[in-house]
């Protein structure tokens, strides 16, 4: 319906209330908005009106909404490109983000079949895991399984014990340089944990990435499997 009052539509003025908070870095990118009933209790209406001006927001692609979660500060997507010579801290940094990066869990059990395969080892081999978090400043876009094989990279659980860099800690174990070799990307769901650790919803649109680095004889050295969250991350394929 046509507003004829010449008055600005609640909902409206509210929306517009909201803009100027993020214009003005109240919120940032990443950040959650307050809930539906403490935005009513601020502008004295009812959580329906509320509702509208946030979806205002949502359709100008300032704010995203998460069932059960709440509303979030939209953030402009990170470019991550897939090449030859793929390194995260690089890679942020060249975009003008800053890279951050967390140790979830370290530990060394036994390679799958197809685990194996792709590392170039028997079945059962020994293989050292590093599951983490990468983030971009400050807010997190992916959560990463890396396998490296204990046989061929002597020492490499201690290195990764002392620093998040799989680049610092491969040439602790005498990688100096590493390649990528392969790159498989599917999208799949967030499973429960992974949508823990990224802030998303169960179920929520994911990007998986499964690559082989090698060194520069061709023997693998790493086996990654990393999960960005689909909204964050613009990942562009290079040479």
């Amino acid at each position: 319906m046509r507003n004829t009052s010449g008055k600005t539509p609640i909902w409206q003025a509210i929306a517009d209330a909201l803009r100027s908070d993020l214009a003005e870095g109240r919120y940032v990118p990443g950040d959650k908005l307050p809930t539906e009933a403490a935005l009513a209790d601020r502008f004295g209406v009812n959580r329906h009106t509320v509702r509208h001006g946030l979806s205002a927001l949502v359709k100008d692609g300032l704010v995203r909404t998460r069932r059960g979660a709440g509303a979030f500060v939209a953030a402009t997507p990170t470019d991550y490109p897939i090449g030859p010579r793929v390194r995260f801290h690089e890679n942020l940094i060249a975009a003008g983000r800053r890279p951050d990066k967390r140790a979830l869990h370290v530990e060394e059990r036994s390679a799958t079949t197809g685990e194996a395969k792709a590392l170039c080892i028997a079945p059962g081999d020994p293989i050292c895991t590093y599951h983490g978090l990468s983030l971009s400043d400050g807010q997190p876009i992916a959560v990463f399984e890396s396998l490296f094989p204990e046989g061929r990279l002597a020492g490499i659980r201690e290195a990764l014990s002392k620093t998040t860099s799989v680049t610092e800690a491969l040439r602790c174990v005498g990688i100096s340089d590493y390649t990528r070799a392969s790159t498989r990307l599917t999208a799949v769901q967030a499973s429960a944990t992974q949508a823990l650790h990224l802030q998303l919803s169960e179920g929520d649109p994911l990007l998986k990435s499964t690559g082989v680095n090698v060194d520069g004889t061709g023997q693998p050295v790493e086996y990654g499997r990393t999960w960005f969250a689909g909204d964050r991350v613009t990942l562009t394929l290079e040479g």
